[in-house]
């Protein structure tokens, strides 16, 4: 899908064109529309966001600072693979706030939160049981898989709504923004792993709706490092060596 980032006036700055490029490029990439590799060439960036050359040379600057992309002499830039060192440090941040964010939703989150939280669990489940079902008979699943990522998003989004602290909410997403999303698709490959993760859902949220802090905290936090530990292991290393 083509963003296209036009001026919303003739007297917006080419600093501020270029935040809002990199932001868009940053989300891109985030979502796996850019995969690791892809070369970022300025001439098409700039007709594609209807800008001038500059603020697209000053996004990718923004971007390279922020380890979203590297740029190579000559050749240009290029969206970066992170190393497993990065991975798992940013996924350690990430299970911190997660397990706050947890710790805080067993105290505070309402019965309606509460209810779509079991909803985000059950749509989890079920994406993970279809996605079996069509393993087992030779099929691709992209929707499913779609589903699987839109209902664990779910799950992971009411907590920190339930934690009622927008700062954090919005520095976990700062933090899950840092990775392309695609790499967190290497885990599909293990169905056992999957099943896994639909136990670690129940149980962080039966922690949750016993209004046991302590107990939700330290089930997030396992499960966010957990999930880091493979994507730094599988993903990572899996794509480091194409």
């Amino acid at each position: 899908m083509t963003i296209e980032a036009t001026r919303h006036g003739s007297d917006e700055s080419d600093a501020g064109l270029a935040a809002r490029v990199a932001d868009e490029i940053q989300a891109r990439v985030a979502s796996g529309e850019l995969p690791i590799g892809s070369w970022l060439r300025q001439d098409a960036l700039a007709r594609e966001y209807r800008v001038s050359r500059t603020p697209v040379r000053e996004a990718l600057q923004t971007l390279r600072a922020r380890g979203i992309v590297e740029l190579i002499p000559n050749r240009g830039a290029r969206v970066r693979l992170r190393s497993a060192r990065e991975v798992r440090e940013a996924y350690f941040l990430r299970a911190e706030l997660e397990g706050l964010a947890a710790d805080l939703a067993a105290d505070l989150i309402s019965q309606s939160q509460l209810d779509r939280l079991r909803d985000a669990e059950r749509m989890f489940g079920e994406s993970v049981a279809a996605f079996a079902a069509q393993r087992s008979r030779g099929e691709t699943a992209p929707e499913v898989e779609r589903t699987w990522l839109r209902a664990n998003d779910l799950f992971h989004e009411v907590i920190q709504e339930a934690s009622h602290n927008q700062l954090l909410a919005t520095t976990i997403s700062g933090v899950h923004r840092s990775f392309p999303r695609n790499l967190t698709w290497g885990v599909l490959d293990d169905l056992r792993l999957l099943e896994e993760n639909v136990e670690q859902h129940r149980l962080i949220r039966e922690a949750i709706e016993a209004r046991d802090g302590a107990a939700a905290r330290r089930l997030m936090v396992a499960h966010v490092k957990r999930s880091g530990e493979l994507v730094a292991s599988r993903a990572y290393d899996a794509a480091a060596g194409d």
